[in-house]
């Protein structure tokens, strides 16, 4: 890494990004505060809301040795921010495209009427979050948050879509405890409104900042697990965070031992296990390197987790630079540094860890299930979630020939005591009988975690798959003995 210090990314007003310049160890500093000191318009004892942080919704050109061009304007014009022509937004019907799109989005019209709407708290690049209180109903009384996105700004099918997508997200999954909880979305002929649950508590980011720029190992030990049990339950429902980092995770309350959640799913997507994405979105640091090679999955997030985790124990940024370009370089070339202080008095099951979550081969990376049963986080007393990673893996056990599973079930002896604690905890979670598992059982421990999001991302088209491929196999080994006989 080296004594320079590291260079943060701030957007401004026309989606550029502006390299500032800060002391070495840059999270000992604190993040300028959008509103003069004393002037917060919150009211007492509540803590800025989720957008609080610029968005950091841009594409990026590849660094060398990538071939690809700048592409900033198309995600631009893919989010419905592009500035072709100078001049007001023109009236909704007024232009020859706005007429082909529907911003109809089926939500309530009644958001005056139940939302007593306050101050504006946060503003990101494609919309802005204020306070509000519930006027009637079963939030009357309650301050919320409420994310507002200008219809304005949608001038693509796809702009709209994302919109969609963030909403159908975060309502199927903040039935998790560790999810910002989404409470209704409203609609108006000018704005989407989504309201959600308000964590009086601040960011991590501003934690980290509070206690001089890095965590005990111990106490980022319980900061660690949580991130790692909510991503492995989007994971499971087929959801892809794609912008992981501390200022996306927000604690209830201001107290020590507070409940963090995860917040901004904006930038997030439906997947499934064999599905490649290209799209190269996210925030600079904490960006994967396939990700910049346009072709990742899940994975992608870990890394990001990664990132995290060795900012809370030891201050600093894995990669860094003071150019976009120098940043991504460092992504796909540099490792990160563990010999310059607090590293040497880390331990090392903690360094393993972190090695581990920012392996540059996306194939080698642990999952955000597996991570949960590694030696510096199994005396956390926690469960470990169900991992997709084995539906995968028990779809491609069955496509193999007979003589490669010989060699699995070979191989399988070999296996370290690590990879097998983690093996035991996912057979335990499928609930076999006789100490053996079916297909049935494999269904039922699914549809025990199953939420609205499985429908999007397709997840349980694995067992269907793997329904099919049972039947094949078997009417394969039928015939064979009729021949045989």
């Amino acid at each position: 890494m080296g004594g320079k210090p590291a260079a943060p990314l701030h957007l401004v007003g026309n989606g550029a990004v502006d390299v500032k310049r800060t002391p070495a160890h840059s999270f000992n500093s604190p993040c300028p505060s959008p509103y003069p000191q004393g002037s917060s318009p919150l009211p007492p004892g509540i803590a800025p809301s989720p957008a609080r942080t610029p968005r950091s919704r841009v594409r990026w050109p590849f660094p060398p040795p990538s071939p690809a061009k700048p592409i900033m304007s198309s995600i631009l014009k893919r989010r419905g921010s592009a500035r072709p022509k100078e001049g007001p937004i023109p009236e909704e019907g007024a232009g020859e495209g706005e007429t082909q799109l529907d911003k109809s989005f089926g939500y309530a019209r009644n958001f005056p009427a139940k939302f007593e709407l306050g101050k504006e708290v946060g503003r990101g690049h494609f919309g802005h979050t204020c306070w509000a209180r519930g006027k009637k109903g079963e939030l009357k009384g309650q301050t919320v948050a409420v994310k507002i996105i200008s219809k304005a700004k949608m001038t693509t099918a796809i702009a709209i879509e994302d919109v969609r997508r963030e909403v159908k997200i975060l309502k199927a999954l903040s039935v998790h405890k560790n999810l910002v909880k989404f409470h209704d979305a409203c609609e108006d002929a000018s704005n989407v409104y989504i309201i959600m649950e308000l964590c009086e508590g601040g960011e991590l980011l501003d934690r980290i900042l509070s206690r001089g720029g890095r965590y005990r190992e111990e106490d980022a030990k319980a900061i660690v697990v949580q991130i790692l049990n909510v991503v492995a339950f989007c994971h499971l429902q087929g959801v892809v965070h794609r912008d992981l980092k501390p200022e996306n995770f927000l604690f209830t309350t201001r107290d020590e031992d507070a409940q963090m959640k995860v917040i901004d799913f904006g930038l997030s997507d439906f997947i499934r296990t064999d599905q490649r994405l290209n799209d190269i979105v996210g925030s600079a640091y904490y960006v994967a390197p396939e990700v910049l090679h346009r072709s990742y999955n899940l994975e992608a997030d870990v890394w990001s987790i990664g990132v995290i985790t060795y900012i809370l124990l030891c201050g600093s940024r894995p990669f860094w630079a003071r150019t976009e370009s120098g940043i991504f370089r460092s992504v796909l070339r540099a490792d990160p540094n563990f010999d310059d202080l607090p590293w040497p008095a880390v331990s090392p099951e903690a360094k393993d860890f972190v090695k581990r979550l920012l392996n540059k081969d996306y194939r080698k990376r642990m999952t955000a299930a597996q991570a949960l049963t590694h030696p510096w986080l199994r005396d956390e007393n926690h469960a470990v979630p169900l991992d997709i990673l084995v539906y995968k893996l028990v779809k491609s056990y069955v496509r193999v020939s007979p003589f490669k599973r010989a060699a699995l079930k070979a191989l399988s002896k070999a296996l370290t005591e690590d990879e097998l604690v983690y093996l035991r905890a996912q057979f335990r979670l499928l609930e076999p009988k006789n100490g053996r598992v079916s297909l049935e059982n494999f269904k039922m421990a699914l549809m025990r975690n199953a939420t609205d999001a499985m429908k999007e991302s397709r997840v349980v088209d694995i067992l269907n798959m793997v329904r099919h491929l049972i039947y094949l196999l078997k009417s394969q080994w039928t015939s064979y003995i009729v021949e045989q006989g």
